[in-house]
């Protein structure tokens, strides 16, 4: 007997099944097992309906803000105040509108705090909020802030909320960044103020305390050390020359008679005496006891006075008489030559010393000049310091200054919100419908798939059951054709069973149709 169903069975799962042998089998299923299909039909729109009552709505709500850095006032204060740009508003945009104490105020407006949440509840509520909202940038300059929620009026209310916010907050934030410039570069203004007044006074008291270190003071002293240099090799080169000079007179004076005549020795030292005598009251008159020439004068009247007592105490040198001296005739008189070779030696000799008392002089001032020097130089080294510290200091208090005074404009710009503006370019609309799957695409979906979910279990149940159910099956699987076919003849109770599952049917599909058609009035009169 098993040899006998094995074809059968064998051409069963060759069967190519077509739609025209599949439909009657699909349509007698579907009389057997009514009652079961339409329930699940039923089940399933029933479920459609409840999912879409329960899905969340989506209410989208969006408003675009313009930022606005170009102004009349913004050629005419270039290179003196300093607004900021877009890219740094744009930057901050998005720390801006998560900010805490943006989130607590859109907390308060959307309504989340009347229920009293937790401070955890909080935390979670603004995390919600955060990852409903995005922010874009368009073109440079529009930010565009959207929003979506359950509620359409709060997704209005917190995007309008929201742009009313970032607008205020950026304009606070901006001014607060030029409030906070400008008091910076005024207490450093000030600190650098004092700091150049404590230079300059470390400047004033270094140089009080060392006068050579005075403006010029090394030109002055460089050129004191060169003059005397000068001097001295020009006094040395004079005494060369006096020298040399009262050398050759000294030796003409030694060949030469003091007089022409006989006359007394002590006669001839008391003119010299008187001559001289005059000479030292000349010299007197113009000059001190120190010059070198009253000096010199005064040394050679002592010798002449020395040599005047020593003819006057002389004694004969073998008989014992004393010898008379004999007056000067009016006849006698002095050797000229003598004379003027003598006057010319004094006044060498006067010269040579007074110009060697000049080159000790001048030389003691060259020594006092190069010390000096030396203390300018170890002097220069701190004041150098002290002076370029001050100019570096100057040099930064004026860049300061400036600064300062650009700062104090650019807040007061941004205290009357002039340059960088906003506006908002496209207000927030109140959303009438909500975005993405809705309530009608839930019901469709639900009425689509208790029809599609029934009638592909019936086909493949049809496709898939290997017993035959329709002649059409058995002829295809057979290769034969059916001669004859047995009916079925339901009697009176399979007829009473069968209207009792068509009415039950009919009452579920009715049933399915009145929910959505109540659903769809509650939802239309806004209940629902």
């Amino acid at each position: 007997m098993s040899s006998k169903h094995a074809p059968l069975n064998y051409a069963f799962s060759k069967a190519t099944n077509p739609f025209d042998a599949l439909l009657p089998v699909v349509l007698t299923e579907a009389r057997r097992r009514m009652v079961p299909l339409i329930m699940l039909a039923a089940a399933i729109a029933l479920l459609g309906l409840i999912v879409g009552l329960l899905w969340p709505k989506k209410y989208d709500a969006a408003t675009t803000v313009l930022v606005q850095e170009s102004s009349i006032i913004t050629p005419l204060m270039r290179g003196v105040a300093t607004p900021t740009g877009t890219k740094d508003r744009a930057d901050i945009a998005r720390d801006v509108i998560f900010s805490r104490k943006v989130m607590n105020t859109v907390l308060a407006v959307g309504g989340w705090l009347k229920s009293h949440p937790s401070a955890l509840d909080q935390d979670r509520i603004i995390e919600g909020i955060k990852a409903r909202t995005h922010i874009k940038f368009s073109h440079g300059n529009l930010i565009t802030i959207s929003y979506y929620d359950s509620n359409a009026r709060r997704a209005y209310v917190v995007t309008n909320e929201f742009a009313k916010l970032f607008i205020s907050e950026s304009l606070a934030s901006k001014q607060r960044e030029s409030r906070d410039a400008y008091e910076f570069i005024n207490s450093q203004v000030l600190a650098y103020q004092r700091k150049l007044s404590e230079v300059q006074n470390n400047l004033k008291r270094f140089r009080e305390e060392h006068p050579d270190t005075s403006p010029g003071s090394d030109a002055a002293n460089t050129a004191r050390i060169s003059e005397l240099r000068s001097g001295i090799e020009n006094a040395r080169i004079k005494l060369t020359e006096e020298q040399s000079q009262a050398s050759s007179l000294q030796a003409q004076l030694s060949g030469q008679s003091e007089i022409t005549t006989v006359q007394t020795a002590q006669g001839v030292y008391q003119a010299q005496i008187a001559e001289l005598q005059a000479h030292l009251d000349k010299l007197l008159l113009n000059y001190t006891n120190d010059y070198p020439d009253v000096i010199s004068t005064r040394h050679k009247i002592q010798d002449l006075q020395q040599l005047l007592a020593q003819t006057q105490n002389l004694k004969p040198a073998h008989d014992g008489t004393a010898i008379t001296p004999t007056a000067l005739g009016h006849t006698v008189r002095f050797n000229p030559l003598y004379q003027n070779l003598h006057n010319q030696l004094s006044t060498l000799q006067s010269s040579i010393a007074a110009t060697q008392a000049r080159i000790n002089a001048s030389e003691q001032l060259l020594q006092s000049e190069l010390e000096r020097s030396k203390r300018i130089v170890s002097a220069d080294n701190a004041t150098a310091e002290l002076t370029r510290n001050y100019q570096v200091d100057q040099t930064i208090y004026q860049d300061l200054l400036l600064r300062r005074q650009n700062a104090h404009i650019s807040m007061e710009l941004d205290a009357e919100h002039r340059g960088l503006t906003f506006q908002i370019q496209n207000p927030a609309a109140m959303p009438l419908t909500p975005s993405g799957l809705r309530f009608i695409h839930f019901g469709l979906a639900g009425i689509f798939l208790a029809f599609a979910i029934p009638i592909g279990l019936l086909f493949g149940l049809a496709r898939l059951d290997p017993r035959v159910r329709s002649v059409e099956q058995l002829e295809l699987a057979t290769g034969q054709s059916v001669l004859a076919v047995v009916p079925f003849y339901p009697t009176h109770h399979d007829l009473r069973h069968t209207n009792l599952q068509r009415m039950l049917a009919i009452a579920m599909v009715i049933g399915v149709a009145c929910a959505y058609l109540v659903v769809i009035w509650l939802r239309h009169e806004g209940i629902a």
